[in-house]
Protein backbone atom coordinates (compact mmCIF):
# COMPACT_ATOMS: atom_id res chain seq x y z
CA UNK A 1 0.00 0.00 0.00
CA UNK A 2 2.72 2.28 -0.35
CA UNK A 3 1.56 4.23 -3.48
CA UNK A 4 -1.60 5.13 -1.59
CA UNK A 5 0.48 6.53 1.38
CA UNK A 6 2.57 8.50 -0.88
CA UNK A 7 -0.49 9.53 -2.30
CA UNK A 8 -2.22 10.68 0.28
CA UNK A 9 0.11 12.11 2.39
CA UNK A 10 0.70 14.43 -0.76
CA UNK A 11 -2.72 15.44 -0.10
CA UNK A 12 -2.44 16.60 3.21
CA UNK A 13 0.15 19.60 1.90
CA UNK A 14 -2.44 20.69 -0.80
CA UNK A 15 -5.77 19.60 0.58
CA UNK A 16 -5.82 19.13 4.57
CA UNK A 17 -9.48 20.03 5.18
CA UNK A 18 -10.99 17.64 2.26
CA UNK A 19 -12.97 15.04 3.87
CA UNK A 20 -11.54 11.87 3.60
CA UNK A 21 -13.70 10.17 5.74
CA UNK A 22 -17.52 10.28 6.71
CA UNK A 23 -18.28 7.49 9.54
CA UNK A 24 -20.25 7.11 12.67
CA UNK A 25 -17.87 9.21 14.56
CA UNK A 26 -18.61 11.88 11.86
CA UNK A 27 -16.22 13.88 9.43
CA UNK A 28 -12.48 13.00 9.77
CA UNK A 29 -10.38 15.43 7.05
CA UNK A 30 -7.27 14.49 5.15
CA UNK A 31 -4.79 15.86 7.74
CA UNK A 32 -6.64 13.99 10.48
CA UNK A 33 -6.31 10.75 9.34
CA UNK A 34 -3.01 11.03 7.99
CA UNK A 35 -2.21 11.96 11.24
CA UNK A 36 -3.47 8.81 12.92
CA UNK A 37 -2.20 7.05 10.59
CA UNK A 38 1.70 8.48 11.02
CA UNK A 39 1.18 7.84 14.83
CA UNK A 40 0.30 4.05 14.14
CA UNK A 41 2.90 3.79 12.02
CA UNK A 42 5.42 4.85 14.91
CA UNK A 43 3.74 2.69 17.49
CA UNK A 44 4.12 -0.41 15.29
CA UNK A 45 8.21 0.67 14.53
CA UNK A 46 8.75 1.04 18.54
CA UNK A 47 7.01 -2.94 18.82
CA UNK A 48 9.02 -3.98 15.72
CA UNK A 49 11.65 -4.29 13.31
CA UNK A 50 11.06 -4.24 9.48
CA UNK A 51 8.37 -3.75 7.16
CA UNK A 52 5.33 -5.54 8.69
CA UNK A 53 2.48 -7.79 7.56
CA UNK A 54 -0.31 -6.01 9.54
CA UNK A 55 -3.86 -7.60 10.85
CA UNK A 56 -6.49 -5.11 11.13
CA UNK A 57 -10.28 -5.65 12.35
CA UNK A 58 -11.71 -4.08 9.59
CA UNK A 59 -14.57 -2.12 10.27
CA UNK A 60 -16.30 0.51 8.15
CA UNK A 61 -14.30 3.22 9.83
CA UNK A 62 -11.28 5.94 9.80
CA UNK A 63 -9.27 3.26 11.58
CA UNK A 64 -9.17 0.74 9.02
CA UNK A 65 -7.77 3.52 6.57
CA UNK A 66 -5.48 4.59 8.64
CA UNK A 67 -4.18 1.18 9.48
CA UNK A 68 -3.68 0.45 5.61
CA UNK A 69 -2.13 4.13 5.18
CA UNK A 70 0.46 3.20 8.18
CA UNK A 71 1.13 -0.30 6.58
CA UNK A 72 2.05 1.32 3.36
CA UNK A 73 3.64 3.96 5.27
CA UNK A 74 5.77 1.23 6.19
CA UNK A 75 6.11 -0.34 3.60
CA UNK A 76 4.18 -3.78 4.53
CA UNK A 77 1.09 -6.08 4.11
CA UNK A 78 -2.09 -5.43 5.26
CA UNK A 79 -4.59 -8.07 6.35
CA UNK A 80 -8.15 -7.14 6.87
CA UNK A 81 -10.27 -9.24 8.94
CA UNK A 82 -13.84 -9.66 10.44
CA UNK A 83 -14.85 -8.01 13.67
CA UNK A 84 -17.33 -11.40 13.98
CA UNK A 85 -14.80 -13.44 12.76
CA UNK A 86 -14.18 -16.58 15.55
CA UNK A 87 -11.07 -17.57 17.53
CA UNK A 88 -10.84 -20.73 15.16
CA UNK A 89 -10.64 -18.47 12.34
CA UNK A 90 -8.26 -16.15 13.44
CA UNK A 91 -6.31 -19.75 13.93
CA UNK A 92 -6.63 -20.04 10.26
CA UNK A 93 -5.34 -16.68 9.54
CA UNK A 94 -2.30 -16.85 11.66
CA UNK A 95 -1.43 -20.46 10.07
CA UNK A 96 -2.31 -19.30 6.59
CA UNK A 97 -1.10 -15.16 6.92
CA UNK A 98 1.55 -15.38 10.10
CA UNK A 99 0.93 -11.96 10.75
CA UNK A 100 3.71 -9.44 12.68
CA UNK A 101 1.74 -6.94 14.26
CA UNK A 102 -2.55 -6.93 15.17
CA UNK A 103 -4.69 -3.97 15.57
CA UNK A 104 -8.03 -4.46 16.60
CA UNK A 105 -10.72 -2.96 19.59
CA UNK A 106 -9.90 -4.82 23.08
CA UNK A 107 -13.19 -7.13 22.53
CA UNK A 108 -11.78 -8.41 19.38
CA UNK A 109 -8.27 -9.33 20.67
CA UNK A 110 -10.24 -10.58 23.69
CA UNK A 111 -12.09 -12.69 21.82
CA UNK A 112 -9.79 -13.98 19.39
CA UNK A 113 -6.70 -15.01 22.58
CA UNK A 114 -4.27 -12.77 20.54
CA UNK A 115 -1.77 -12.38 23.22
CA UNK A 116 -1.78 -16.09 24.17
CA UNK A 117 -0.51 -17.10 20.88
CA UNK A 118 2.97 -15.01 20.72
CA UNK A 119 2.35 -11.38 20.16
CA UNK A 120 3.71 -10.64 23.18
CA UNK A 121 4.57 -6.19 22.95
CA UNK A 122 1.45 -4.25 23.19
CA UNK A 123 0.92 -0.62 22.93
CA UNK A 124 -2.49 1.39 22.28
CA UNK A 125 -3.67 3.70 19.13
CA UNK A 126 -6.14 4.85 16.86
CA UNK A 127 -7.84 5.91 19.96
CA UNK A 128 -8.16 3.31 22.28
CA UNK A 129 -7.43 0.31 20.06
CA UNK A 130 -5.01 -2.91 20.70
CA UNK A 131 -2.04 -2.90 19.07
CA UNK A 132 -0.65 -6.25 19.60
CA UNK A 133 3.05 -7.71 18.27
CA UNK A 134 5.54 -10.54 18.15
CA UNK A 135 8.73 -8.98 19.36
CA UNK A 136 11.38 -9.30 17.09
CA UNK A 137 12.46 -8.44 13.87
CA UNK A 138 9.19 -8.81 11.29
CA UNK A 139 9.54 -11.96 8.46
CA UNK A 140 9.81 -8.76 5.98
CA UNK A 141 7.46 -8.22 2.99
CA UNK A 142 9.48 -10.76 0.57
CA UNK A 143 7.54 -13.62 1.46
CA UNK A 144 4.64 -12.06 -0.02
CA UNK A 145 5.93 -11.92 -3.81
CA UNK A 146 4.59 -8.53 -4.50
CA UNK A 147 1.32 -8.61 -2.55
CA UNK A 148 0.39 -5.69 -0.90
CA UNK A 149 -3.31 -7.02 0.59
CA UNK A 150 -4.91 -10.07 2.02
CA UNK A 151 -8.57 -10.84 2.62
CA UNK A 152 -10.35 -14.44 3.62
CA UNK A 153 -12.82 -15.46 1.31
CA UNK A 154 -16.58 -15.77 2.52
CA UNK A 155 -16.28 -19.91 2.68
CA UNK A 156 -19.11 -20.59 0.90
CA UNK A 157 -17.31 -23.94 0.71
CA UNK A 158 -14.59 -26.06 2.42
CA UNK A 159 -11.62 -24.15 4.02
CA UNK A 160 -12.09 -20.61 3.62
CA UNK A 161 -9.15 -19.26 1.49
CA UNK A 162 -6.91 -16.06 2.01
CA UNK A 163 -6.70 -14.54 -1.24
CA UNK A 164 -2.91 -12.49 -1.89
CA UNK A 165 -3.30 -9.09 -4.39
CA UNK A 166 -0.75 -6.62 -5.41
CA UNK A 167 -1.30 -2.80 -4.58
CA UNK A 168 -1.11 -2.76 -8.97
CA UNK A 169 -4.11 -4.97 -8.79
CA UNK A 170 -6.18 -2.72 -6.82
CA UNK A 171 -5.06 0.06 -8.59
CA UNK A 172 -5.59 -1.50 -11.85
CA UNK A 173 -9.37 -2.60 -10.65
CA UNK A 174 -9.91 0.82 -9.00
CA UNK A 175 -8.51 3.36 -12.13
CA UNK A 176 -11.15 1.10 -14.42
CA UNK A 177 -13.84 1.45 -12.63
CA UNK A 178 -13.20 5.04 -11.96
CA UNK A 179 -12.93 5.72 -15.43
CA UNK A 180 -16.13 3.60 -16.43
CA UNK A 181 -18.62 5.29 -13.46
CA UNK A 182 -16.85 7.99 -15.19
CA UNK A 183 -15.91 9.33 -10.95
CA UNK A 184 -14.25 12.63 -10.71
CA UNK A 185 -11.81 13.47 -7.64
CA UNK A 186 -13.39 14.51 -4.68
CA UNK A 187 -16.61 12.44 -5.49
CA UNK A 188 -18.41 10.88 -2.53
CA UNK A 189 -18.32 6.65 -2.70
CA UNK A 190 -20.57 4.11 -0.28
CA UNK A 191 -18.40 1.65 1.62
CA UNK A 192 -21.21 0.13 2.68
CA UNK A 193 -20.03 -4.07 2.13
CA UNK A 194 -17.67 -4.47 5.05
CA UNK A 195 -13.87 -3.74 4.33
CA UNK A 196 -12.89 -7.37 5.24
CA UNK A 197 -12.88 -8.63 1.90
CA UNK A 198 -10.63 -8.16 -0.81
CA UNK A 199 -13.57 -6.63 -3.05
CA UNK A 200 -14.63 -4.23 -0.23
CA UNK A 201 -10.90 -2.69 0.10
CA UNK A 202 -10.44 -2.04 -3.34
CA UNK A 203 -13.77 -0.58 -4.27
CA UNK A 204 -14.49 0.53 -0.40
CA UNK A 205 -11.78 1.79 0.67
CA UNK A 206 -8.35 2.04 -1.90
CA UNK A 207 -10.67 3.61 -4.71
CA UNK A 208 -12.25 7.28 -3.23
CA UNK A 209 -8.82 7.09 -1.16
CA UNK A 210 -7.01 6.92 -4.76
CA UNK A 211 -9.17 8.83 -6.48
CA UNK A 212 -8.87 12.25 -3.81
CA UNK A 213 -13.00 11.48 -2.88
CA UNK A 214 -14.67 10.80 0.14
CA UNK A 215 -15.49 7.36 1.56
CA UNK A 216 -18.72 7.29 3.27
CA UNK A 217 -18.90 4.64 5.82
CA UNK A 218 -21.83 2.46 7.36
CA UNK A 219 -20.67 0.10 10.12
CA UNK A 220 -23.44 -2.19 9.81
CA UNK A 221 -25.71 -2.58 7.17
CA UNK A 222 -28.92 -1.12 7.26
CA UNK A 223 -31.21 -0.42 3.81
CA UNK A 224 -32.81 2.03 5.34
CA UNK A 225 -29.48 3.84 7.14
CA UNK A 226 -27.61 3.41 3.55
CA UNK A 227 -30.41 5.02 1.86
CA UNK A 228 -30.18 8.28 4.32
CA UNK A 229 -26.52 8.19 3.64
CA UNK A 230 -26.88 8.38 0.16
CA UNK A 231 -29.33 10.91 0.21
CA UNK A 232 -27.26 12.86 2.98
CA UNK A 233 -24.19 12.72 1.66
CA UNK A 234 -24.74 12.91 -2.20
CA UNK A 235 -22.98 9.33 -2.54
CA UNK A 236 -21.92 9.32 -6.43
CA UNK A 237 -21.55 5.47 -6.78
CA UNK A 238 -21.25 2.31 -4.77
CA UNK A 239 -20.43 -1.26 -4.82
CA UNK A 240 -22.97 -3.93 -3.34
CA UNK A 241 -24.29 -7.29 -3.70
CA UNK A 242 -27.57 -7.75 -5.22
CA UNK A 243 -29.27 -8.75 -2.10
CA UNK A 244 -28.40 -5.58 -0.71
CA UNK A 245 -29.42 -3.24 -3.78
CA UNK A 246 -32.44 -4.70 -4.30
CA UNK A 247 -33.50 -4.53 -0.12
CA UNK A 248 -33.98 -0.67 -1.15
CA UNK A 249 -36.83 -1.19 -2.72
CA UNK A 250 -38.20 -2.57 0.41
CA UNK A 251 -37.48 0.30 2.45
CA UNK A 252 -40.56 2.77 3.07
CA UNK A 253 -40.43 5.90 1.24
CA UNK A 254 -37.43 4.73 -1.30
CA UNK A 255 -38.75 6.57 -3.85
CA UNK A 256 -36.25 8.20 -6.08
CA UNK A 257 -33.72 7.25 -2.58
CA UNK A 258 -30.84 6.71 -5.05
CA UNK A 259 -31.02 9.41 -7.29
CA UNK A 260 -27.91 11.36 -6.38
CA UNK A 261 -25.86 8.38 -7.63
CA UNK A 262 -24.41 8.26 -11.07
CA UNK A 263 -24.82 4.43 -10.90
CA UNK A 264 -24.35 1.72 -8.44
CA UNK A 265 -22.49 -1.31 -9.43
CA UNK A 266 -24.22 -4.59 -8.73
CA UNK A 267 -22.20 -8.05 -8.76
CA UNK A 268 -20.76 -10.80 -6.56
CA UNK A 269 -24.04 -13.07 -6.54
CA UNK A 270 -27.91 -13.99 -9.03
CA UNK A 271 -29.14 -11.59 -10.62
CA UNK A 272 -32.59 -10.91 -12.60
CA UNK A 273 -33.22 -8.52 -15.17
CA UNK A 274 -36.45 -7.65 -14.02
CA UNK A 275 -36.07 -7.61 -10.33
CA UNK A 276 -33.00 -5.09 -11.14
CA UNK A 277 -35.35 -3.12 -13.54
CA UNK A 278 -38.49 -2.55 -11.24
CA UNK A 279 -35.57 -1.72 -8.47
CA UNK A 280 -33.85 1.00 -10.42
CA UNK A 281 -36.96 2.62 -11.49
CA UNK A 282 -38.60 3.18 -7.87
CA UNK A 283 -35.15 4.15 -6.92
CA UNK A 284 -34.13 6.46 -9.51
CA UNK A 285 -30.76 5.15 -10.74
CA UNK A 286 -29.32 3.52 -12.71
CA UNK A 287 -27.68 -0.68 -11.91
CA UNK A 288 -24.34 -1.52 -13.65
CA UNK A 289 -24.29 -5.58 -13.58
CA UNK A 290 -20.89 -6.82 -13.48
CA UNK A 291 -18.40 -9.96 -12.89
CA UNK A 292 -15.71 -10.38 -10.90
CA UNK A 293 -14.31 -12.43 -8.37
CA UNK A 294 -11.70 -11.90 -5.70
CA UNK A 295 -9.05 -13.47 -7.30
CA UNK A 296 -9.35 -11.23 -10.40
CA UNK A 297 -11.05 -7.96 -9.03
CA UNK A 298 -14.16 -6.05 -10.74
CA UNK A 299 -12.68 -7.37 -14.39
CA UNK A 300 -16.33 -6.31 -16.38
CA UNK A 301 -19.07 -3.63 -16.14
CA UNK A 302 -21.30 -1.78 -18.58
CA UNK A 303 -21.13 1.92 -18.46
CA UNK A 304 -24.14 3.72 -17.13
CA UNK A 305 -24.97 5.67 -20.61
CA UNK A 306 -25.55 1.69 -21.95
CA UNK A 307 -29.04 0.80 -22.38
CA UNK A 308 -31.26 -0.94 -19.63
CA UNK A 309 -31.12 -4.31 -21.51
CA UNK A 310 -27.17 -4.39 -21.72
CA UNK A 311 -26.45 -2.61 -17.66
CA UNK A 312 -29.42 -5.21 -16.55
CA UNK A 313 -29.64 -8.76 -18.83
CA UNK A 314 -25.80 -9.09 -19.26
CA UNK A 315 -22.91 -8.89 -17.13
CA UNK A 316 -20.68 -6.03 -18.68
CA UNK A 317 -17.76 -5.85 -20.86
CA UNK A 318 -14.15 -7.08 -19.80
CA UNK A 319 -11.64 -3.76 -18.65
CA UNK A 320 -9.68 -2.90 -21.29
CA UNK A 321 -6.24 -5.25 -20.62
CA UNK A 322 -8.54 -8.23 -19.19
CA UNK A 323 -8.89 -11.08 -21.24
CA UNK A 324 -12.30 -13.08 -20.96
CA UNK A 325 -12.91 -16.57 -22.88
CA UNK A 326 -15.43 -19.47 -22.78
CA UNK A 327 -14.18 -22.97 -23.28
CA UNK A 328 -15.32 -26.75 -23.51
CA UNK A 329 -14.10 -29.49 -21.22
CA UNK A 330 -11.15 -29.86 -23.00
CA UNK A 331 -9.86 -26.17 -22.78
CA UNK A 332 -10.96 -25.27 -26.63
CA UNK A 333 -11.99 -21.73 -27.09
CA UNK A 334 -16.15 -21.62 -28.09
CA UNK A 335 -17.60 -19.09 -30.30
CA UNK A 336 -19.41 -16.64 -29.27
CA UNK A 337 -22.99 -17.38 -28.00
CA UNK A 338 -22.21 -20.41 -26.95
CA UNK A 339 -22.07 -21.66 -23.33
CA UNK A 340 -19.22 -23.03 -21.74
CA UNK A 341 -16.34 -22.45 -18.54
CA UNK A 342 -15.72 -18.68 -17.99
CA UNK A 343 -11.39 -18.36 -17.76
CA UNK A 344 -10.00 -15.05 -17.27
CA UNK A 345 -6.26 -13.16 -17.32
CA UNK A 346 -5.60 -9.66 -16.59
CA UNK A 347 -3.40 -7.53 -14.73
CA UNK A 348 -5.64 -8.17 -11.39
CA UNK A 349 -5.03 -11.67 -11.07
CA UNK A 350 -4.28 -12.60 -8.01
CA UNK A 351 -0.68 -13.26 -6.81
CA UNK A 352 -1.92 -16.17 -4.94
CA UNK A 353 -3.75 -18.23 -1.97
CA UNK A 354 -1.88 -17.68 1.28
CA UNK A 355 -0.20 -20.36 2.93
CA UNK A 356 1.95 -20.53 5.72
CA UNK A 357 2.92 -17.19 5.59
CA UNK A 358 3.40 -16.95 1.53
CA UNK A 359 1.28 -17.23 -1.72
CA UNK A 360 0.93 -20.00 -2.86
CA UNK A 361 0.19 -19.40 -7.00
CA UNK A 362 -2.74 -19.45 -8.85
CA UNK A 363 -3.04 -22.56 -11.05
CA UNK A 364 -3.14 -21.52 -14.53
CA UNK A 365 -4.05 -22.44 -18.36
CA UNK A 366 -0.44 -22.78 -20.35
CA UNK A 367 -1.46 -19.35 -21.83
CA UNK A 368 -2.14 -17.71 -17.78
CA UNK A 369 -6.00 -17.75 -17.25
CA UNK A 370 -7.85 -18.74 -14.60
CA UNK A 371 -10.83 -20.56 -14.69
CA UNK A 372 -13.79 -19.22 -12.77
CA UNK A 373 -15.66 -21.48 -11.92
CA UNK A 374 -18.75 -20.32 -13.85
CA UNK A 375 -20.22 -20.96 -17.27
CA UNK A 376 -20.42 -18.22 -19.28
CA UNK A 377 -21.47 -17.02 -22.82
CA UNK A 378 -20.17 -14.46 -24.49
CA UNK A 379 -22.32 -12.55 -26.91
CA UNK A 380 -21.90 -10.53 -30.49
CA UNK A 381 -21.31 -7.38 -28.64
CA UNK A 382 -18.52 -8.37 -26.56
CA UNK A 383 -21.18 -8.52 -23.95
CA UNK A 384 -20.77 -11.92 -21.19
CA UNK A 385 -23.63 -13.45 -19.75
CA UNK A 386 -22.39 -15.75 -16.78
CA UNK A 387 -25.34 -18.42 -16.21
CA UNK A 388 -24.52 -20.40 -13.69
CA UNK A 389 -21.70 -21.72 -11.15
CA UNK A 390 -20.25 -25.19 -12.87
CA UNK A 391 -21.77 -27.16 -10.20
CA UNK A 392 -24.68 -25.58 -9.20
CA UNK A 393 -27.67 -28.50 -9.67
CA UNK A 394 -30.40 -30.16 -8.00
CA UNK A 395 -30.67 -33.80 -8.81
CA UNK A 396 -34.27 -35.28 -8.75
CA UNK A 397 -34.92 -38.73 -9.18
CA UNK A 398 -31.53 -38.87 -11.24
CA UNK A 399 -32.48 -35.66 -13.51
CA UNK A 400 -29.96 -32.73 -13.26
CA UNK A 401 -32.00 -29.28 -12.52
CA UNK A 402 -30.25 -26.05 -13.48
CA UNK A 403 -30.86 -23.86 -9.81
CA UNK A 404 -29.60 -21.06 -12.13
CA UNK A 405 -33.19 -21.55 -14.34
CA UNK A 406 -35.53 -21.93 -11.23
CA UNK A 407 -34.45 -18.84 -9.69
CA UNK A 408 -34.59 -16.93 -13.33
CA UNK A 409 -38.47 -18.61 -13.73
CA UNK A 410 -39.16 -17.50 -10.17
CA UNK A 411 -38.02 -14.41 -10.31
CA UNK A 412 -40.55 -13.54 -13.31
CA UNK A 413 -43.15 -13.52 -11.28
CA UNK A 414 -44.56 -9.94 -10.25
CA UNK A 415 -43.53 -8.99 -6.61
CA UNK A 416 -40.68 -11.21 -6.36
CA UNK A 417 -37.72 -8.77 -4.75
CA UNK A 418 -35.27 -11.59 -4.18
CA UNK A 419 -35.19 -15.54 -4.42
CA UNK A 420 -32.74 -18.16 -3.67
CA UNK A 421 -33.69 -21.61 -5.07
CA UNK A 422 -31.82 -24.76 -3.19
CA UNK A 423 -32.43 -28.35 -2.57
CA UNK A 424 -34.30 -30.13 -0.24
CA UNK A 425 -33.93 -33.79 0.78
CA UNK A 426 -36.38 -36.03 -0.78
CA UNK A 427 -36.62 -39.69 0.64
CA UNK A 428 -37.98 -40.66 -3.19
CA UNK A 429 -36.75 -38.58 -5.19
CA UNK A 430 -33.11 -37.37 -3.32
CA UNK A 431 -33.82 -33.98 -3.61
CA UNK A 432 -36.60 -31.23 -4.63
CA UNK A 433 -36.09 -27.41 -5.82
CA UNK A 434 -37.25 -25.11 -2.87
CA UNK A 435 -37.81 -21.31 -3.20
CA UNK A 436 -37.50 -18.85 -0.41
CA UNK A 437 -38.76 -15.59 -1.64
CA UNK A 438 -38.48 -11.80 -0.44
CA UNK A 439 -41.90 -10.03 -1.43
CA UNK A 440 -44.21 -6.86 -0.26
CA UNK A 441 -47.18 -9.84 -0.85
CA UNK A 442 -47.31 -11.94 1.89
CA UNK A 443 -50.12 -14.26 0.16
CA UNK A 444 -48.03 -15.14 -2.51
CA UNK A 445 -47.72 -19.11 -2.39
CA UNK A 446 -46.58 -22.35 -4.46
CA UNK A 447 -49.79 -22.13 -6.44
CA UNK A 448 -49.32 -18.42 -7.06
CA UNK A 449 -45.80 -19.15 -8.64
CA UNK A 450 -47.10 -21.92 -10.30
CA UNK A 451 -50.35 -19.96 -11.62
CA UNK A 452 -47.84 -17.94 -13.21
CA UNK A 453 -45.25 -20.08 -15.15
CA UNK A 454 -48.02 -22.45 -16.52
CA UNK A 455 -49.21 -19.60 -18.75
CA UNK A 456 -45.76 -18.09 -19.58
CA UNK A 457 -44.93 -21.66 -21.24
CA UNK A 458 -41.95 -22.27 -18.43
CA UNK A 459 -41.30 -26.26 -18.80
CA UNK A 460 -42.15 -27.96 -15.31
CA UNK A 461 -38.69 -29.54 -14.52
CA UNK A 462 -38.12 -25.31 -13.96
CA UNK A 463 -40.99 -25.05 -10.99
CA UNK A 464 -39.93 -25.04 -7.64
CA UNK A 465 -41.70 -27.50 -5.73
CA UNK A 466 -41.74 -25.41 -2.42
CA UNK A 467 -41.95 -22.01 -1.79
CA UNK A 468 -41.44 -19.84 1.21
CA UNK A 469 -41.64 -15.99 1.99
CA UNK A 470 -39.35 -14.74 4.30
CA UNK A 471 -38.12 -11.34 5.48
CA UNK A 472 -34.52 -11.54 4.33
CA UNK A 473 -32.06 -14.45 2.15
CA UNK A 474 -29.62 -15.33 4.68
CA UNK A 475 -26.13 -13.09 3.73
CA UNK A 476 -22.74 -13.90 5.13
CA UNK A 477 -20.46 -11.22 6.61
CA UNK A 478 -19.90 -9.48 3.37
CA UNK A 479 -23.56 -9.46 2.37
CA UNK A 480 -23.54 -12.35 -0.40
CA UNK A 481 -26.22 -14.82 -0.51
CA UNK A 482 -25.62 -17.72 1.81
CA UNK A 483 -26.56 -20.82 0.08
CA UNK A 484 -25.41 -23.05 2.97
CA UNK A 485 -27.29 -21.10 5.26
CA UNK A 486 -30.55 -20.86 2.54
CA UNK A 487 -30.34 -24.52 2.31
CA UNK A 488 -30.76 -25.05 5.68
CA UNK A 489 -33.38 -22.87 6.62
CA UNK A 490 -35.29 -24.64 3.83
CA UNK A 491 -34.94 -27.59 5.16
CA UNK A 492 -36.28 -26.44 8.40
CA UNK A 493 -39.15 -24.93 6.92
CA UNK A 494 -40.06 -28.17 4.66
CA UNK A 495 -39.51 -30.26 8.15
CA UNK A 496 -42.22 -27.68 10.00
CA UNK A 497 -44.80 -28.80 7.07
CA UNK A 498 -44.68 -31.97 7.89
CA UNK A 499 -45.84 -31.40 11.22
Amino acid sequence: MRMLAEEFAGRVVTEPDRVAVIDADGAHTTAEVWHAAEALAATIARLVEGAPTVLVQADNSWRTLATVLATGHLGGLVAVFSSHATADEFDLVLEDVRPDVVVASDGCVAAWGVTRKGFDAEASDLDGWAVRAVPGTTQGTERWNGGAAVAMTSGSTGRPKCVVQSEEALRFAGRATIDAVGLKAGDRVGAFVPLSSVAALCFGLYLPAMLGGTMVCLPKWNPADALDLIREEQVRWTMLVPTMALQFAMVDGAAGGLSPLTAMTVGGGPMDAGALGRAEELLGTRFLRVFGMSECLGHTTPLPSDPAEVRLSRDGRPFPGIEVRVVDDQGAPLPDGEVGRAQVKGPSLFTGYAREGAPVPPELTEDGFLFTGDLARINDDGTINIVGREKQIIIRGGRNIDINEVEAAVASVPDVIQVCVVPVPDPVLGERAAALVVTPNPSLDLRAVRAHLEPQGTPKHQWPEYVFVVEDLPQNRVGKLARKDATRLAAELVRSMAH
